[in-house]
């Protein structure tokens, strides 16, 4: 007789072979409606412009409060002909799941979603809230998800601690979850020049020359040290161009687009101003707009930590490091409401690649530790 397959390796084949390439969640999370509805969940469902969001819960936060978050978006699939097998076929090939969003993330959704029904089912009187709160708006542009549902959420549901389900592992599973993320800050920096004819440079000036000392100083400039959880500040120039691009014209303006991942030593006032002095130290006229797109954060408790790191070692033997390495999610979201927000999931590796894949192994240790984070949290 042939073992049945696990109820989490069926969920997360179910959630993959849905086409939901972001912004568009292609029914994952009417899936995820019904199993958690049929346990006594809570249901909201709210469509914000062309975004799914779903928010699901069980108890009341009177005690303690703790949300799972995650989403239910991918990005493209790439050259379906590169795939050993159709990316959204969810196929399973020597003990591994293949397919778009296996480890990014609906293995890891479908890992927290049955957790925390089997929770529900087994302790119907749990104190305080479990929530799972999704989106259909983490792989673009992250605007009409998390970020504009969770403001709607906190004005009647309270939490103290958010588990979010990015595939946080490196090597193994469980060696690695993040407590914290870098702030990331985009800048665009318009350096004004005189545009005129090429044969007559003595009548124009070229943003691109003057501009070059500049670009220099911006490569080595030291904007902080960082702090012990978190590195220096990091900048990187994306983009190089200017207002014109015929080859007989000088250009009258060089624009450049760049990104600062920063720890929580600087901040968006003190990191322009840094950009503005060296802008006054080459006398550039300038312009300079800004993006914020996160804030960062940090992760300053025992207990989610602690909560965690014994169901990792109870559940694979590991000791899990905590660090803020990694770009930012939607935890960054979740973090300004006074939450404590730590991200852990599956091994990362294969994310966004051709052949994205997880061990199957891997989701039922998942889906066993995130259910002793429920335990460790609500029961103890």
């Amino acid at each position: 007789m042939v073992n049945p397959q696990p109820e989490v390796i069926s969920l997360s084949q179910k959630l993959i072979r849905r086409k939901s390439v972001t912004p568009d969640d292609d029914g994952c999370q009417q899936v995820i409606s019904h199993l958690l509805s049929n346990s006594g969940f809570e249901i909201l469902h709210q469509r914000i412009e062309n975004v799914d969001n779903f928010f699901a819960w069980h108890g009341d936060s009177g005690d303690i409060g703790l949300l799972f978050v995650g989403h239910t978006d991918v990005v493209p699939s790439g050259d379906e002909k590169l795939w050993e097998s159709p990316p959204f076929a969810a196929e399973i090939k020597k003990g591994e799941l293949i397919g778009r969003g296996a480890a990014d993330m609906k293995s890891s959704v479908a890992a927290f979603v049955l957790a925390a029904k089997n929770f529900v089912n087994q302790f119907p009187q749990h104190k305080g809230k479990l929530a799972v709160m999704l989106t259909s708006d983490e792989e673009g542009e992250a605007i009409n998800g998390i970020q504009k549902f969770m403001p709607i959420i906190a004005k009647q549901h309270l939490f103290d601690f958010c588990l979010v389900g990015e595939p946080s592992s490196s090597e193994t599973l469980g060696d690695i979850a993040r407590i914290g993320r870098r702030g990331s800050l985009h800048v665009q920096i318009t350096i004004h020049g005189k545009q005129g004819h090429v044969a007559y440079p003595e009548n124009a000036v070229n943003p691109v020359f003057i501009s070059a000392d500049f670009i220099r100083d911006l490569s080595k400039q030291s904007w902080d040290k960082g702090n012990e959880d978190f590195p220096p500040t990091s900048f990187q120039i994306s983009s190089v161009r200017t207002s014109t691009n015929v080859s007989n014209i000088i250009p009258g303006d060089l624009i450049i687009e760049a990104n600062f991942r920063y720890n929580p030593e600087s901040n968006e006032i003190s990191l322009i101003r840094q950009i503005r002095q060296l802008l006054e130290k080459h006398n550039l006229k300038n312009a300079i707009k800004t993006n914020l797109s996160g804030k960062p954060f940090y992760s300053t408790s025992k207990r989610l930590k602690n909560a965690l790191s014994d169901a990792i070692r109870e559940t694979v033997q590991k000791d899990v490091e905590f660090n803020t390495a990694g770009g930012t999610s939607d935890g960054r979201f979740i973090a300004p409401f006074g939450i404590d927000v730590v991200e852990f999931g599956l091994i990362n590796k294969t994310i966004h690649q051709i052949n994205e894949r997880v061990d199957v192994d891997d989701i039922v240790n998942l889906e066993k530790i995130y259910f002793k984070v429920i335990e460790n949290i609500l029961n103890k």
